[in-house]
This record gives C-alpha cells, sequence and structure tokens, in this order.
C-alpha cells in the first residue's frame, strides 16, 4: 500500500505531513512512501533526507494517486479531484466550515478522516495532532506578545533601578493555554489564567499562575471529550463581568478559548479593550474561528485604542521543522492504527478511526455514522 505525501499548497504553509524520520516506521507497517518532490523544503527536509530515509519521489499526480495521501491541511477541489476513487485521505479537513469539501470528496468515492476528530481518549493520543499543534502554538504565542511588548517580562533589579515584571492574563487553559503558561513563567512573567472548566484550575495552579474567575467554575462546561461546550449568551455576558478587572490589568492577554466545531466565543469585547493601558498586546488564538475579541481581524495586527490585537493564523506553520516532526510522529501513529499487515482495517468498526469519518462510501458521515442513517436513525453502515 502506497502512502503519498503532497506538497502544501495553501498560502503560507510551511508544514509538511511526514518527516524522514517517520518513512522506516511505517515500512515496518507494509507501507511505501511517495513524496512529491519539494515537499519537505520549507521544513527544513531536502528531498535527499526522504530518499535516505527509503522514501521514493514523484510528481504530483503520481502522489495524488495513491492509496492513501497524507497532508497537513484541507486540499483544494482540484486536488480532490487527483484522487482515485477508493483513495483514503487523511488531514486537517475543518469539517464544520466547509460542507461542500466533504461532499466533494464523498463524490469521488473518497475515504475522509479529519485529524480534528481524532477521539480524546488514551488510545488515540499519539494521534492526537491538535494538541501538538496548540503547543506549538501556544509556546509562539507568548513569544509573538513579548516581541511586540514595549517592556521587559521579567522582574529585573538594575543600576538603572527596579522594574517590575509583566502581567500576563491567559483565558482558556486547553493545550495551547497551558503552554502558554509555562512559557510566560518561563520568561519571568506574573501569569493569571481562567478557564470554566473545574479540572482546569489545578492545571493552572500547578504550572505557578494564579487562577482567576473561580466564581465561574461550572462542571457541566466539559464535554465528555475533555473540550469545552458552548456557553449561552447569559454565560458569556457573566463571564467577560467577571473577566473585565483582570482584563484591565493585564499587560498581556492570551486568549485561546475554542469550542469544537464552533465559532470562538467573544470573552473581551470593545469595553473591555478600551480599559486597558495603552501598549498591552492581545493575541488571539481563537482568529481563525471568529477571535475570542472582538476587535481581533483574522491574519492581522491592528492598534485599536493604544492596544495591539494580534490575530495570527500560522504560528504553527512559522515553527514549521518542529511542527512538522510533531505532525508526523501523529500520523504515523494514526498510520500504523489504520493499516495492518499491508491493508486497511475496517474503519467504521473502530473506535478511534470512525469517530474521525466524515466520508466514505460516496456519503458524507457525522458522529460516525453516514448523514443518511443519522439523520434516519439507522446504524453505520
Amino acid at each position: 500500500m502506497q502512502v503519498g505525501i503532497p506538497r502544501e499548497t495553501t498560502r503560507g504553509e510551511r508544514r509538511v505531513a511526514l518527516v524522514p524520520e517517520s518513512v522506516s516506521r511505517l515500512g515496518t507497517s507494509g507501507l511505501s512512501i511517495l513524496v512529491e518532490a519539494g515537499a519537505g523544503e520549507t521544513a527544513g527536509r531536502p528531498d535527499a533526507a526522504y530518499v535516505e530515509a527509503g522514501a521514493r519521489m514523484g510528481d504530483a499526480a503520481e502522489v495524488w494517486a495513491s492509496d492513501v495521501v497524507a497532508k497537513v491541511r484541507p486540499p483544494s477541489l482540484p486536488e480532490i479531484d487527483r484522487l482515485n476513487s477508493g483513495a483514503v485521505l487523511v488531514a486537517l479537513l475543518e469539517p464544520a466550515g466547509e460542507p461542500a469539501r466533504l461532499e466533494a470528496l464523498a463524490a469521488r468515492g473518497a475515504t475522509a478522516l479529519a485529524l480534528e476528530w481524532v477521539p480524546r481518549i488514551a488510545r488515540a493520543q499519539s494521534m492526537d495532532v491538535l494538541s501538538s499543534m496548540s503547543t506549538i502554538a501556544g509556546y509562539k504565542a507568548v513569544l509573538m506578545a513579548a516581541d511586540r511588548f514595549p517592556r521587559f517580562l521579567p522582574l529585573l533589579m538594575t543600576a538603572a533601578g527596579t522594574i517590575q515584571p509583566a502581567r500576563v492574563l491567559i483565558v482558556g487553559a486547553g493545550v495551547a493555554g497551558l503552554q502558554a503558561i509555562a512559557t510566560a513563567r518561563r520568561l519571568g512573567a506574573t501569569v493569571e489564567a481562567f478557564d470554566p472548566r473545574p479540572a482546569a484550575r489545578e492545571q493552572v495552579e500547578s504550572l505557578g499562575a494564579r487562577f482567576v474567575g473561580a466564581e465561574l467554575l461550572d462542571a457541566t462546561m466539559e464535554t465528555k471529550g475533555g473540550y469545552a461546550r458552548e456557553q449561552t449568551e447569559e454565560e458569556k455576558a457573566r463571564q467577560r463581568e467577571a473577566l473585565r478587572g483582570a482584563v484591565a490589568q493585564a499587560d498581556i492577554l492570551i486568549c485561546s478559548a475554542l469550542v469544537a466545531g464552533r465559532r470562538a466565543p467573544v470573552v473581551v469585547d470593545e469595553a473591555m479593550v478600551r480599559a486597558m493601558r495603552p501598549g498591552t498586546v492581545i493575541v488571539d488564538l481563537a482568529a481563525e474561528q471568529g477571535g475570542n475579541c472582538a476587535l481581533t481581524q483574522a491574519g492581522e495586527e491592528v492598534e485599536r485604542f493604544g492596544v495591539f490585537i494580534l490575530g495570527p493564523l500560522d504560528l504553527t506553520s512559522r515553527m514549521a521543522f518542529d511542527a512538522s516532526r510533531m505532525f508526523s510522529r501523529n500520523i504515523t501513529s494514526l498510520l500504523q492504527h489504520i493499516v495492518r499487515e499491508g491493508a486497511l482495517i475496517a474503519l467504521a468498526e473502530d473506535e478511534i478511526a470512525r469517530a474521525c469519518l466524515v466520508a466514505q462510501g460516496g456519503r458524507v458521515w457525522s458522529a460516525g455514522q453516514p448523514l443518511a442513517a443519522a439523520a434516519s436513525g439507522g446504524g453505520a453502515a
């Protein structure tokens, strides 16, 4: 069975789905690797490294004709047209935002696995691309903020006097938020954090940050999969009111509150930004999902009321070398799970693969079964 690794075509994307170090590991599972020439160059992996690891190099047409195609970003419609009927596509597919893409994959007769939907269970931890990429985003967000912030982050005692540490507030203590806490602490900042899930409080405090907004903790906020559920408008308003003081006192605000498959909640409204001191910095990691700050512009840096608001879309791609290494390890674990002795397992019968299925057998899937069956109450095919 051949696995094809195409060059990423999304603007600004520098990662590659598989790095040379993973090629030999997949070979033991009966998989041969075909890499599009130049696919790994922007991630610091030249073609020669793939060849040395045992992969073959080919052109785009050959790669897209593979039995399995693994990539980072969603394919374009012309790329989907290159897939063979019956091929398997593994990628970040943004299933909640692009139904036309899923319909095109189904019409092509392809089987598609969305990496966003890898379940948060112990057996799937090594396949969890979102956690890997969130680790990078949380780390990089603090460095971006520190670079934009016109002051030091740590406490400094100098001959010119003492400089007080910067105050960093992290809203959302998932993987990205926790990494942001750890990074800001390592840089010497005073760190506070908030998340409505009770389990997050212990994690925040274990990293040396002060938890704020304890009165908002709600055990119902966490879904079975470990993510935060969507809040009601009343809950969002109550949260904003409780956080106004902490936001106004922050020098740097990192927002990383996301709801799986939904628009990001607005945590910081315009009035809260107005109350912040000039020169403070907001880095909104939810920019691609609409933003946690009401004034965020996706992919842009804007200044409002003297506050710098950054809405980066490509933080993981800015660290393409390590991001690709982590992404590749996740992909490798998933492929080794779904391919046994050179053949694909019955995906719809496997707990992990079934959770990721978004297209199979000419139909779009949701919640582990075809949409047509889901609508009628039928079981998975």
